[in-house]
Order: structure tokens, then C-alpha cells, then sequence
């Protein structure tokens, strides 16, 4: 027996609903690298820097990475995932022929370091309130002296561990914009995150492990200083992996 009119209108329309979640998402086909973007409130100095200082100190992606910079700035780094700042500040200091390029898409984490530049003198820091993959994608063939990535969300899930950002194609990636004996630095606390890091790291022909025995990455280096993550909220002991470009 045929159906009835309105019993067909049921079907086409939950048929149009499977057809439309199949359909493509432009935002689905992306992978996302990042967590929460929102925190707590930003108090009403934070607010005003974020409409002033950041603008100032805005990197943008896809322009020449050294013409963002003073004159006297010979070489450009990198730090996805700065968090509040102290690292990125602290080689931003030492080193001020540096460029420092920090990507953060936490906005609260963006207000800090803000804040922590308008109480210094740098003006070797550029801000980039996003994806850093976004930044990799633009850069030059090796344009990079040094990459960092901290502390990353470990995404523990195993169906989120496509979310990690050290996937074979990101370190495609890397290895394009990093220069020959560039350093990538990668720090974890989390014993997931460490073999899956390595594994992907010391697979990849355009990388050479730089230690020569445990202490080279039980032992945080003198040049490396802590974070506020670090002190205040790590879970287990840290690893400090460092790697050059070949």
C-alpha cells in the first residue's frame, strides 16, 4: 500500500536532515590544534590593551616575518602555545637581535603577556591571537632560527590524539620554515605525549635528536626557564626534548 501524503513529507524531510550532516563543514576539515579560546573576564586594563598594544604588536601572517620587526633584528622564533608569556618574555630579553614571534589563542593568555610588555621595554615580541598553525603555513621556506612548543595540551583522549599538534605533516611543515641546524624545542609533562612525540620525531629524516644521554632531556637546560604552568600546575616530571633541522 502506498504511503500517505504526509507520511512522504516525514521521510523527504528527516532524509534532507541525514543529507545535511553528511554535508561538508568548512570548519570540519580543519584540525584543531587548540582548546578554549574564552576564560575569565579581562579586567577593564587588559580589555584596553587588547584594543591598543595588540594591534601594535600584531603579527600577520603572510607578510615578510623580519620586516615586522626593528632593524636590529637579524633572526625570527617562534612559540606556538606561549601560555602567559614568562618563556617568550624571557628569550624576547636575552637574546635581542631575536625576533619572537607567540601564538596564543587563549585570550587571557594574550592579556598577560600584553601586560608583561607594557611594563618592560622589549619591542622584539609580535602576537598572534590564533592558530599558529596558520603562521607555519605563511612563512617562507626556512625563515625560522628556533620553534617552540611547551607544555601543549596532550588531548589524552585517543580519539583527540589527531588534535596533538606533532603530526607527521606538521613537522612536514616545520621542517620547511626551520633552517638548517635550527633548534625545535618540545617540553611535556605528560607520559602519553612523550613516546608519541618521539616516536614521530625520530622517525622524521629531517630532524637529529640532539641528546647524548638521559640527563640531556631529564634536565631542563640553562637557557630554558620555567613557566608558570610549570610551577604551579604540572602533573608529572617534565621532559625537554630538543631537536635540530638537519
Amino acid at each position: 500500500m502506498a504511503a500517505s501524503p504526509g507520511r512522504r513529507r516525514i521521510w523527504l524531510t528527516r532524509s534532507k536532515l541525514r543529507l545535511a550532516d553528511q554535508a561538508p563543514h568548512p570548519e570540519r576539515g580543519r584540525r584543531k590544534l587548540y582548546g578554549r579560546r574564552k576564560g575569565p573576564k579581562l579586567s577593564a586594563r587588559q580589555a584596553g590593551l587588547r584594543r591598543t598594544l595588540l594591534n601594535e604588536l600584531a603579527y600577520r601572517p603572510g607578510n615578510d616575518p623580519l620586516a615586522q620587526f626593528p632593524n636590529s633584528v637579524r633572526e625570527v622564533w617562534l612559540e606556538v602555545g606561549f601560555g602567559a608569556g614568562e618563556h617568550l618574555i624571557w628569550q624576547a630579553a636575552q637574546h635581542p637581535q631575536v625576533g619572537m614571534i607567540g601564538a596564543e589563542s587563549y585570550e587571557m593568555g594574550v592579556a598577560k603577556l600584553l601586560t608583561k610588555l607594557e611594563e618592560s621595554n622589549l619591542n622584539t615580541v609580535r602576537i598572534y591571537e590564533g592558530d599558529g598553525l596558520e603562521i607555519i603555513e605563511a612563512l617562507p621556506d626556512a625563515s625560522l632560527g628556533r620553534f617552540f612548543l611547551l607544555f601543549p595540551d596532550p588531548w589524552p583522549k585517543t580519539r583527540h590524539h589527531k588534535r596533538r599538534f606533532l603530526q607527521t605533516e606538521m613537522l612536514d611543515s616545520l621542517a620547511r620554515v626551520l633552517k638548517p641546524g635550527a633548534e625545535l624545542r618540545f617540553a611535556t609533562d605528560d607520559k602519553s605525549y612523550l613516546p608519541y612525540a618521539l616516536e614521530r620525531l625520530c622517525a622524521h629524516p629531517a630532524f637529529h635528536w640532539l641528546a647524548e644521554g638521559p640527563l640531556d632531556w631529564k634536565n631542563r637546560p640553562a637557557d630554558w626557564p620555567p613557566t608558570r604552568y610549570e610551577t604551579k600546575a604540572i602533573k608529572g616530571p617534565p621532559t625537554f626534548l630538543r631537536f635540530a633541522r638537519r
